[in-house]
């Protein structure tokens, strides 16, 4: 956790938050994170309108090694990677056999070394699965949590943030539009559909430009350098609350939290940063490619808004979503957001009209008709 005063961590708040590294990364000293540092409302508004730094240290980190990591990684998961680069970062997804997403990792290639960064409590079982299939590939994967930590520049100001850092060119991120059902092969470009500028960072490590800023891949005994000289530079820090706010805000989902055992890619908005829907056979494509053809996930990701009155306390993941007294899905992420008071993301059936009246446990929800809905 970024050391500085008013910090207040997230698991001092919630012991059973999902926001803690794994048992082993804590056991290697890799701590927790701050949930916000006095004001999470005004963080909110800075990483709205300006820019912030957020410590998501508690994300794991997995480093792929090796010169048949990139077409390795292209057959165990959902994306095009085959020719991946230095200097580009991408999302992947890796699906069980029947379609269900199983794990979801950003990714940051640097020329020697594919990272890939995964949620809190994730990265052991990503790594099991890898390390089961190496077979006679030549790649290294290996957990390297407690050598690199996750930072996040948020905002509209991120890219100006990082250039006093000394990064400067990160383009935007460019994702391919996913297609209509039964297109023609050949039609998507063979790279992966979701592009994000990566450049090193001067001190080591890496910057990825990402939808809600930039990633920071640093290693662990730069962060202090690297967050002072961002904080010398005007960068304020911001909590994980003030960044889940932005997330949700986003309707971008977490794979754990916002999904549950039988979430598919096209039911929560994954296909188009993380899938490639013309790369060939991978565990899970028949699914996913008979869903898109279908046209028609029997699930959708909306944004939530909730009425507030008769509790100030947002709902736990997993909380149900009823209707007529009867259950249509579920939340997951729950948020406080500085304009829209409680909000929360949910999976509900396709079925559900935007204009239903929904309760989530007795509390009144109204869908968003946003991107998602």
């Amino acid at each position: 956790m970024i050391d500085i005063a008013g910090a207040v961590a997230a698991e001092s708040i919630d012991p059973q938050t999902r926001d803690q590294p794994d048992p082993a990364h804590a056991a290697a000293g890799v701590r927790g994170v701050a949930a916000h540092y006095g004001d999470p409302m005004r963080e909110q508004r800075t990483l709205a309108t300006g820019v912030g730094l957020v410590d998501r240290s508690h994300r794991g980190v997995i480093a792929v090694p090796g010169e048949e990591r990139a077409g390795w990684l292209h057959t165990l998961t959902s994306q095009h990677l085959a020719a991946l680069s230095a200097g580009e970062g991408t999302e992947l997804l890796v699906l069980s056999p029947h379609g269900h997403v199983e794990q979801h990792a950003m990714v940051a290639e640097d020329g020697e070394t594919t990272w890939l960064d995964t949620e809190p409590g994730m990265t052991a079982g990503l790594l099991t699965y890898l390390e089961k299939m190496r077979f006679f590939s030549k790649v290294e994967p290996r957990d390297a949590t407690a050598d690199h930590a996750v930072l996040s520049l948020v905002g509209p100001e991120a890219v100006d943030a990082v250039a006093t850092l000394g990064v400067t060119g990160l383009a935007e991120p460019d994702v391919v539009g996913v297609p209509g059902p039964k297109f023609r092969s050949g039609e998507l470009p063979a790279r992966p559909t979701a592009r994000y500028a990566v450049a090193p960072l001067p001190l080591g490590g890496w910057a990825r430009r990402v939808p809600l800023g930039v990633d920071l891949l640093v290693p662990r005994g730069q962060v202090d350098r690297v967050v002072a000289d961002l904080r010398d530079a005007g960068v304020p820090v911001a909590g994980l609350w003030a960044y889940e706010a932005m997330r949700v805000a986003a309707r971008r989902p977490r794979v754990g939290v916002d999904t549950d055992h039988r979430t598919i890619p096209a039911e929560v908005d994954l296909v188009a940063p993380a899938v490639h829907l013309d790369k060939g056979c991978y565990r899970g494509q028949e699914t996913v490619a008979r869903v898109h053809n279908m046209g028609k996930p029997p699930r959708r990701l909306v944004l939530l808004h909730l009425d507030g009155v008769t509790t100030d306390q947002p709902p736990v993941a997993g909380t149900p979503v009823t209707r007529d007294g009867r259950a249509v899905g579920f939340v997951g992420t729950a948020v406080h957001h500085f304009e829209w008071g409680q909000v929360t993301l949910a999976v509900v059936k396709r079925n559900v009209p935007d204009d239903a009246a929904l309760l989530v446990g007795d509390t009144a929800a109204a869908i968003d008709p946003g991107p998602s809905a």
